[in-house]
């Protein structure tokens, strides 16, 4: 990393640059946008879409999950979220949604204060598993010790191991760290980890085993964590960094592929197309999926830091609704904010820069442009289309 600064005498750091500090360039060539193709392949698994849903309560039901699934990308289902400690969630969705905004954070940990129950991941696992999308399921590093084996037992096609911050090296005098390498290596399925966001600890996750890599701090557009816990790395230096540590472990594992995946910070279709170009192989879209009509949070977006018992790390926030999930995925868009037809920009750039696919997207040309919406800016007042709007 370079742009070393000195902060005081005793002390130096790095310039970090985030998604809207940066753009990308057009090439010398362009390419007709039928021509251009966004599909990715994740260990066995064939994906149409660059996109994971984040396993986030707000946007990800079992049938939201599926509907992700079946527009071409992975839907991710929280296995410790409101649908394994609820048969039915829909009364403490209500709650969380109508709660005040002071009370908000109460009444999260009041509704997950509930135990996780095993008979429901199983319950849900089956249920992805019969509309024969790809099943994929979260586990928190604290807890996957006390719940993998009935998620695997259940039948998950990939498990995804992700928090705010995961480490090769856990260290804990009052209980067994989760041993990842041992873990991984022992287990049938493909594993996913993260979030990291520098290169040396993404480097030690790598050598895990694990078929890819979570960049970011979790949470994104509902997280607090730079406020509660002074912790912070801008995504875009963040994702760089990361796809230097998968090159070099390329080199170190004689031609084993590692896939980074943006997780944090993608908020719109610009932002895709830019996590793309800085080394990700695809995105985790937690808020902008949270937008959807679909969605279960109507309209309300929170993680899993919003409701820790002891110490929160993030809040319930009001994305809006702009759409529905194939409008959001897919298109068509009525708006020019980024926020609908997310794969229709990801062609359009590819096809403007002249790449045939995002692997080839990551040559792209960066150029440090930092991005401040002017006062005129029609995007900064636009109203949100409710679902009620849209009938």
């Amino acid at each position: 990393m370079s742009g070393e600064i000195e902060i005081g005498r005793s002390k130096r750091a790095h310039q970090a640059y985030s998604f809207e500090d940066i753009a990308l360039v057009p090439s010398r060539r362009t390419r007709d946008v039928r021509d251009v193709r966004v599909g990715w392949q994740l260990d066995a698994y064939h994906v149409d879409l660059p996109v994971m849903a984040a396993p986030m309560d707000s946007a990800m039901a079992p049938r939201t999950a599926i509907a992700v699934g079946g527009l071409g990308g992975i839907g991710t289902l929280d296995l410790e979220g409101l649908w394994t400690r609820y048969e039915d969630p829909a009364d403490a969705y209500a709650r969380i949604c109508s709660a005040a905004p002071e009370e908000a954070t109460r009444v999260l940990q009041d509704v997950y204060s509930r135990r996780v129950d095993h008979a429901l991941i199983a319950e849900r696992v089956s249920e992805l598993r019969a509309s024969g999308a790809v099943v994929a399921g979260r586990l928190s590093p604290n807890r996957t010790l006390e719940h993998w084996r009935a998620v695997i037992e259940a039948g998950v096609d990939l498990l995804i191991i992700r928090g705010s911050t995961v480490s090769a090296e856990h260290v804990s005098g009052a209980k067994e760290p989760l041993n990842l390498k041992r873990f991984i290596y022992e287990l049938d399925v493909p594993v996913v980890v993260g979030g990291v966001t520098t290169y040396t600890a993404a480097l030690h996750l790598m050598r895990t085993g694990a078929a890819g890599v979570l960049v970011g701090q979790g949470g994104g557009a509902s997280s607090s964590i730079r406020q509660v816990l002074g912790l912070h790395m801008p995504m875009a230096t963040a994702v760089a960094d990361v796809a230097a540590a998968r090159r070099d472990y390329m080199d170190e594992s004689g031609g084993r592929y590692v896939h980074v995946i943006a997780d944090g910070g993608v908020g719109n279709s610009g932002d895709v197309v830019k996590a793309i170009a800085c080394g990700a192989d695809a995105v985790m879209l937690g808020a902008a999926l949270a937008r959807a009509a679909e969605a279960p949070g109507g309209g309300y977006h929170w993680g899993p830091e919003a409701y820790h018992d002891r110490l929160p790390r993030g809040y319930r926030t009001h994305v809006g609704t702009v759409g529905t999930l194939e409008e959001i995925l897919n298109g068509p868009s009525d708006r020019a904010d980024g926020t609908l037809n997310i794969m229709g920009a990801l062609r359009r750039t590819l096809a403007t820069t002249g790449y045939g696919d995002v692997k080839e997207l990551q040559r792209a040309q960066i150029v440090v442009a930092p991005y401040m919406p002017s006062v005129t800016d029609p995007t900064r007042d636009m109203p949100r289309r409710s679902k009620t709007d849209r009938l």
